[in-house]
C-alpha cells in the first residue's frame, strides 16, 4: 500500500534496490552505495536544472543516506580507514551544505568522484578475480 503512495519509478527504484540488497556480499553492497551515491545526485542535478525542487530534496536526502551507509562500513579509525571517514565526512558537509544554497558545480566534482571511486574499485574487483 505504501508503494502505492509514490510515484512508480520511485516504487520500481525501491524495488529494485532492495532486491539487490538482499544477499549481497559487503563487496557488492558498497558498489551498490556508490552507485546509489552517484545517481541520487545527479537526480540532483537534472531536478535542479528544471526546477523541481521537490526532487531536488529527494535527490539529496538520497545522497545522504548513501553517504552514512558508506561510513557505518568502515571498519577502524587508522590508515586507510581515517582517509575514509575524512572524504565521506567532507562529502556529507558538502551535500547538507547544497540543500540551502544548491551549487550545481560541487555536487557535479562529488558525483565525478564517486564514479571514479566506483569504477577503481569495480576494476579492482574485476582483475582480483582473473
Amino acid at each position: 500500500m505504501m508503494l502505492a503512495l509514490r510515484n512508480p519509478s520511485e516504487a520500481y527504484r525501491r524495488v529494485d534496490f532492495d532486491a539487490r540488497v538482499e544477499g549481497a556480499d559487503p563487496q557488492a553492497l558498497v558498489a551498490l552505495c556508490y552507485e546509489q551515491l552517484v545517481t541520487a545526485l545527479g537526480s540532483a542535478l537534472h531536478a535542479d536544472n528544471t526546477g523541481d525542487n521537490r526532487a531536488k530534496s529527494v535527490a539529496l536526502t538520497r545522497a545522504l543516506s548513501s553517504i552514512t551507509a558508506l561510513q557505518l562500513g568502515i571498519s577502524g579509525q587508522e590508515g586507510v580507514a581515517q582517509a575514509l571517514h575524512q572524504m565521506f565526512e567532507s562529502m556529507r558537509r558538502a551535500v547538507l551544505d547544497n540543500v540551502l544554497a544548491f551549487d550545481p558545480k560541487r555536487i557535479a566534482a562529488i558525483r565525478t568522484d564517486a564514479a571514479d571511486i566506483a569504477r577503481a574499485m569495480q576494476a579492482a574487483a574485476t582483475s582480483s578475480t582473473r
